[in-house]
């Protein structure tokens, strides 16, 4: 019963709401330490990989990249939000692997696999990655998650002294919830949540930014052809390709406002 009082407690005063959607969230671990845990993470993963070579690859997701961030931040600086501007750090590489797959880390920190590059096949079908991909940082879905698992694995201690005194178990967590762990849907029992609500932000960014949405449906057509026997690990924990398409296609007329006052 304490510990149910302690956690209602917490919930009481650990709400926010995700930008556009407006849905309530459970965020309670400090700003200054999700972002140190994300750019650890980020800085373990490049040096546990070797970065492509690719130029065009490169080229390509760096310039997307820079348009989605100064349309997001444009966003939260003309929607009362110019106090997160402080959060994100945008870095974008492309690391080599067949992997279909990308991700961001809260902080901005993003990354790319090769084998995504043929399926994204331009500069639109990146946009389409990149925006779902910010999304999540946006919208705080790292955080969230790991707030989560955290409250279920501490029992109610004092969340503060897990993370600073289980520092292994910590990074493996926030690899988890920052979507760099192939155990993601299993894991973590939100993140399809989460990943319809990143497509819906993911194509108003890309519009804010000057990228058809149209391009978006188009896109995942595509990444679902690719399945076959081994599907990409980008569609593991994501909605049936379907439903996703056509909730993109709901969607769509807010998006184009966004494209069309560009």
């Amino acid at each position: 019963m304490r510990n149910l009082i302690f956690a209602l407690l917490i919930f009481s005063f650990s709400c926010s709401n995700v930008p556009l959607t407006g849905r309530k969230q459970f965020i309670l671990i400090p700003s200054d330490q999700i972002l140190s845990l994300s750019a650890d993470s980020y800085n373990q993963v490049l040096a546990e990989n070797k970065l492509s070579s690719n130029a065009e690859y490169v080229n390509t997701v760096k310039t997307v990249g820079v348009k989605m961030a100064e349309a997001v931040e444009k966003y939260l600086k003309e929607n009362g939000q110019e106090s997160r501007l402080g959060e994100f750090q945008w870095t974008y590489n492309v690391i080599v692997s067949e992997e279909m797959n990308a991700w961001c880390m809260p902080g901005g920190q993003i990354a790319f696999y090769e084998g995504i590059m043929p399926v994204c096949l331009n500069e639109a079908g990146v946009a389409v990655v990149m925006g779902h991909e910010i999304a999540h940082a946006i919208a705080q879905h790292g955080n969230e998650r790991m707030s989560q698992q955290l409250v279920i694995q501490t029992g109610g201690a004092v969340l503060s002294e897990s993370l600073k005194n289980q520092k292994e178990q910590t990074m493996q967590l926030a690899a988890l919830a920052f979507g760099v762990g192939s155990k993601l849907g299993v894991e973590l029992p939100y993140s399809r949540m989460h990943e319809s609500e990143a497509d819906e932000l993911g194509l108003y960014f890309m519009a804010m930014a000057g990228y058809n949405p149209e391009e978006a449906p188009i896109f995942w057509e595509r990444m679902e052809a690719q399945g076959g026997q081994r599907m990409p690990e980008i569609l593991s924990t994501h909605p049936d390709p379907g439903n996703r398409i056509n909730d993109l296609k709901k969607h769509m007329p807010k998006a184009l406002e966004y494209y069309n006052a560009k």
